[in-house]
């Protein structure tokens, strides 16, 4: 079969490798597309392989082409979204359910070959059904939503309460979709980005504002009424929303970071004691999985995608290009905020 292998620093060959088996317990999947995710950019771009040669790709979607023995919850032809956990199931952290925390994982698309390819082999777990209403290109974010479900309820959601939601990318979009679906009272988004804040109102939110305005502070706190927000996640990562994220909190707050910072982040006493002096929780998120594995997240994707209320924006893509490209899109990422969204590879163009 044809994959797109990572050989090194930027360099990424399309080239021919052998196709894997359905293997028992396994089923082969004939990839659809896959998304480039934020992590596959070091791996490519700076040296961040866990090995050489490997193949990426862990935000997928494809159909079922072979089931190795002992399948019985799929079939050949099923239309399936890639897991790319494979957690030990021995830990104290796996009996827990907490699979997230699994020290001796596998991962699809970094500890193995992945998606970045015509064919891949994932355990029966691995493969999540989806209804044909869906589009592949969709079912190739069911990994970026359930992120955002995990880290909504890593705090103890409520609905009837003000949530703010730091960075309108992909999970942001997701996060706020999640906190109007279990009944928040109002969701606020914040970007720098104007087609950002347009896409957040069209998707369901009840206010978007700027952050690179002067006074947006005062404006978002206008929107409690002077008490901040009850729920505050961050998703893009950002030094500056991660500091804006204590600013926003109400007292009695809960406060998720499900962004990944990239640089140093520190905060100046002041800063700090916004949590003493407003006793909000702060929590961070990782991945998403529950028991039993996968989890009700990516059972509740498969469920809200299929009947709508969870939507799909064409706009979440920013490009498509076909597998043998995939050495050009990883070009794009070599200048800052040049993508604007995702970049699907089409492993069957």
């Amino acid at each position: 079969m044809k994959a797109a292998v990572v050989h090194g620093v930027k360099d990424i060959r399309y080239e021919e490798i052998q196709k894997p088996q359905a293997a028992p317990g396994k089923v082969l999947i004939k990839v659809k597309y896959t998304g480039i995710c934020g992590s596959d950019v070091p791996r490519v771009n700076d040296g961040a392989c866990h090995f050489y040669p490997n193949v990426l790709g862990h935000e997928f979607s494809g159909v079922v082409e072979e089931i190795g023995e002992g399948v019985t919850s799929l079939k050949k032809g099923d239309r399936v979204a890639g897991v790319p956990l494979v957690p030990c199931m021995q830990c104290e952290d796996c009996q827990r359910g907490d699979y997230s925390l699994c020290r001796h994982y596998s991962f699809i698309g970094s500890r193995e070959f992945g998606s970045f390819a015509e064919y891949v082999a994932v355990p029966e777990k691995n493969a999540v059904k989806f209804d044909e209403s869906i589009s592949f290109e969709q079912a190739a974010f069911f990994e970026p939503a359930t992120v955002a479900l995990h880290g909504l309820n890593r705090v103890d959601y409520r609905g009837g309460r003000h949530v703010a939601i730091l960075g309108g990318g992909t999970i942001g979009m997701f996060t706020m979709q999640w906190a109007k679906i279990y009944g928040a009272k109002s969701v606020t988004v914040f970007d720098i980005n104007p087609a950002r804040l347009e896409l957040a109102l069209r998707l369901g939110a009840d206010h978007a504002v700027d952050s690179g305005k002067e006074h947006f502070m005062e404006e978002a706190m206008a929107l409690t009424q002077g008490r901040g927000f009850d729920y505050v996640y961050e998703t893009a990562g950002n030094t500056v929303t991660m500091k804006m994220a204590f600013e926003l909190a109400a007292n009695k707050a809960g406060v998720c970071f499900i962004g990944t910072p990239t640089r140093e982040l520190r905060f100046s006493v002041k800063e700090w004691e916004n949590m003493n002096r407003k006793e909000f929780t702060l929590t961070g998120s990782w991945m998403s999985y529950s028991a039993p594995f996968p989890g009700r997240e990516w059972e509740l994707a498969a469920h809200y995608f299929r009947t709508g209320q969870l939507r799909f924006d064409p706009s979440f893509i920013f490009r498509t290009y076909p597998l043998s490209q995939a050495a050009e899109a990883f070009r794009l990422f070599e200048t800052p905020g040049q993508v604007k969204g995702k970049i699907l590879l089409d492993s069957q163009a």
